[in-house]
């Protein structure tokens, strides 16, 4: 009996103390928001597959800048274009960083550039984007690199016999081997099977991500420890994954000559040996390692998951693609290998590839940022250890930026005398300090694949075009695009 009157009592002093949590909204000026529940916040009124759409609804009854609590985790959500580029532009310093990912945490064990902040951040990221710019990302160089890497892919391709396949594998050695290039200074071979293996691992790790289950794991990541799920699977490929890492670096150190660095790999190799003596540096082995595999990662399956979706789209609307290679045949023809250069004459091509990743939105919720202080953000006040969702499927897809945001309309990006034209809100890349380091190269890499694709082949599917289903296979953290055998006719 007295157990049972003192579990209640702490019982009702939890409750009392959220209660009191969820009150302070208001004395604490936080943006508005609907009314959560003890612990598990406003769960039950997202959307379990696409949390984002409810995010928009929400928007509309409590304005651009609202905040939920995701269990006990407070989320301020910024909606809009004018809200997103007010704090990750305008008031850039106060957005740098970075939110605690429980699932990246796990997988980085908090090293790495993805989810770090402060000095360490500063330092990786500097270090970083000039190292790949050293390598050619953006450049000359590394346009080189994946034109070579469109041969390869090329006659994959081209070995199927316009028999039907699915471009899932294809896509994702392609453009693996671009970041394997420039990190690991080396490309494996269409068929090496614990390359496959790797890349299927990463796709797997996506996958999970975007799901209930894996946005479950960072809302309560100690309880989802304790319960059996497919979460400990995952984890244990996050291992492997990194155990490639590993023994890619060691391969690097053994062969290493520091005064000409072959590769990412090398470079930091160099510079942690500089290094070694100094307390505050951030160039250290588990920084090394969990950089490595932020690399890997967001250098595979987001750019390969965009190309495989485009022929999709392509298939869906074959007239569109027979314009777009119309375009290609009349300025860059089917014998060379297209540059970047050519795409300000390939007005209606680049405007699709540019309708394509819109239409995907593939990062619908963008990556968390975190209030390292309390922040003052029109008019309110957002308490330091909160986190913040720029919902860039707010911007992608708004009646306010977009003719027809819900339908496929490559005159998105066109002027009324058929020329390319920019959009302000076409941030799929995010914006600010933040945003996505290797943009340029899958901006490139998108370009210089597609050209190349249409160049050689027609695509269709077995079904037809009225077949395909461009809604996203799984959405949440990432719109995962539906997977289909294709056919690829070679061109005469």
């Amino acid at each position: 009996m007295e157990f049972s009157v003192t579990l209640i009592s702490a019982g009702l002093t939890l409750l009392i103390a959220l209660v009191w949590l969820f009150s302070q909204k208001s004395s604490k000026q936080l943006p508005p928001g609907p009314t959560g529940l003890p612990i598990i916040g406003n769960l039950l009124q997202l959307d379990k597959i696409a949390p984002f759409k409810t995010l928009v609804k929400l928007s509309e009854r409590y304005g651009p800048v609202i905040t939920v609590y995701l269990g006990l985790q407070r989320t301020v959500v910024l909606v809009g274009y004018d809200a997103v580029k007010e704090a990750l532009v305008d008031q850039a310093d106060d957005f740098t960083g970075r939110g605690p990912i429980p699932l990246l945490l796990r997988a980085t064990k908090g090293y790495g550039l993805a989810i770090s902040n402060g000095e360490r951040w500063k330092q990786l990221r500097r270090f970083t984007l000039t190292t790949l710019r050293d390598f050619g990302m953006g450049r000359k160089g590394m346009e080189a690199w994946i034109q070579e890497e469109s041969k390869h892919m090329v006659a994959r391709i081209n070995s199927t016999k316009a028999t039907p396949f699915d471009p899932t594998y294809y896509m994702s050695c392609t453009v693996s081997n671009v970041i394997c290039c420039l990190v690991f200074g080396q490309r494996f071979n269409y068929d090496d099977d614990n390359f496959l293996r790797i890349l299927e691992t990463i796709s797997e790790i996506l996958k999970f991500g975007s799901s209930p289950w894996g946005q479950l794991y960072n809302i309560f990541p100690r309880l989802m420890e304790w319960l059996p799920g497919q979460q400990h699977t995952i984890f244990a490929e996050v291992e492997d994954l990194r155990d490639f890492m590993m023994r890619r670096i060691q391969e690097h150190q053994d062969t290493l000559n520091p005064s000409s660095p072959r590769d990412y790999i090398d470079c930091f190799l160099t510079r942690l040996s500089q290094e070694k003596h100094i307390p505050t540096t951030e160039f250290h082995y588990d920084n090394l390692v969990s950089t490595v595999l932020n690399l890997f990662l967001a250098g595979t399956e987001t750019t390969s998951s965009t190309i495989r979706y485009a022929l999709s789209v392509l298939i869906k609307y074959p007239k569109i693609q027979e314009t777009m290679q119309k375009e290609i045949d009349t300025v860059i023809g089917q014998g060379r290998c297209p540059y970047m250069e050519d795409r300000k004459c390939l007005p209606f091509t680049d405007a699709v590839l540019h309708e394509i990743q819109r239409f995907l939105d593939i990062a619908p919720m963008s990556f968390p940022h975190y209030a390292l202080h309390d922040i003052s953000f029109r008019g309110y006040t957002i308490p330091k250890n909160t986190i913040i969702v720029p919902l860039l499927h707010s911007l992608l897809k708004t009646e306010k930026h977009w003719a027809t945001p819900w339908s496929f309309n490559p005159q998105h990006f066109l002027d009324q005398n058929g020329n390319f034209k920019n959009n302000p809100a076409f941030l799929p890349f995010s914006a600010g300090k933040r945003s996505c380091v290797g943009e340029s190269l899958a901006r490139m890499e998108i370009f210089l694949f597609m050209v190349s694709l249409l160049q050689h082949f027609t695509f269709s599917c077995p079904g037809g075009p009225d077949s395909v289903d461009l809604s996203p296979e799984n959405s949440s953290f990432a719109n995962v695009p539906r997977k289909y055998k294709i056919i690829a006719t070679p061109r005469g």
